[in-house]
C-alpha cells in the first residue's frame, strides 16, 4: 500500500512562477509522493491562482487580504490578520509551508500559531534571490555592486521563514556569478531560473525531514 501524499501549502502574491515550479515537479522524482493541498493568495489578481485552477488536479484556493479585512473588523490590527492566515493554513493540515513570492512580512505570531501545531516547528520555507541583499529590490542592487566592481556573484537561496526578513537557516544556496555585458534583464532570467530549480529541491529535502502531519 502506497503512503499518504505529503501535503504542500504555498502562499503567494503573484504571477506564481515558483508555484509552477513546484506543480512541475509534483509526481516526479523532483517532487515523489507530494500534493499541493491549498493555494493561498493576498492578491485576487494573482495569476498563480490561475495556475493552481488550471493545474491536472485543480489545487484549491484561497484569497485574502489584509485591507479587507481591516475595513470589515474595525479595531482588528495586522497581527490579527496574520493570525487569521495562519488559522487558514492550519486547516489545510500541512506537512510544509512555501511562502513562494508572498509580498507580506508575517509577524512573529503567525510562525508561533504554526510552529506550534503537531508538526515539527521550523518547516516554513521561503526563497530569497541576489541573498547578498536583504529585502526588497535586492537584484537590483546587487546588479548596481557589480557595476561598480564591488561583487562578482550574487545568487539565490531557500531558507526558513524567521521574524527577520530574509535571516532564516539556509535550506540550500547556489551561487549564480554575473557575466560581463550582461543586462539586468538576462541576469535576473538566470537568477529566477536557478530559484525554480531550488524551491524544488529544499521543498523535497524539508519534506524528507518532517514527519507526516496528522
Amino acid at each position: 500500500m502506497s503512503s499518504p501524499k505529503r501535503k504542500v501549502t504555498v502562499l503567494i502574491s503573484g504571477s506564481g512562477t515558483n508555484l509552477q515550479a513546484l506543480i512541475d515537479g509534483l509526481n516526479t522524482p523532483a517532487l515523489p509522493n507530494a500534493e499541493i493541498n491549498l493555494v493561498l493568495s493576498n492578491r485576487k489578481a494573482a495569476y498563480g491562482l490561475t495556475r493552481a485552477a488550471q493545474a491536472s488536479p485543480t489545487i484549491p484556493t484561497a484569497y485574502f487580504a489584509l485591507q479587507p479585512f481591516l475595513k470589515q473588523n474595525p479595531g482588528k490590527t495586522r497581527q490579527d490578520y496574520d493570525a487569521e492566515v495562519a488559522k487558514i493554513v492550519l486547516r489545510s493540515k500541512p506537512d510544509i509551508v512555501v511562502l513562494a513570492g508572498w509580498m507580506h512580512i508575517l509577524s512573529e505570531g503567525f510562525l508561533e500559531l504554526l510552529d506550534g501545531r503537531k508538526a515539527d516547528p521550523g518547516h516554513q520555507l521561503a526563497p530569497c534571490t541576489a541573498w547578498s541583499f536583504d529585502g526588497a529590490n535586492a537584484i537590483d542592487r546587487a546588479y548596481d555592486a557589480f557595476q561598480k566592481g564591488e561583487i562578482a556573484l550574487s545568487g539565490a537561496m531557500v531558507h526558513r521563514v524567521v521574524k527577520d526578513v530574509d535571516r532564516g537557516e539556509p535550506i540550500i544556496v547556489r551561487e549564480v556569478p554575473f557575466v560581463k555585458g550582461e543586462s539586468i534583464e538576462e541576469y535576473e532570467a538566470r537568477l529566477h531560473s536557478v530559484e525554480h530549480a531550488i524551491i524544488v529541491q529544499a521543498t523535497k529535502k524539508v519534506l524528507e525531514e518532517v514527519k507526516p502531519s496528522s
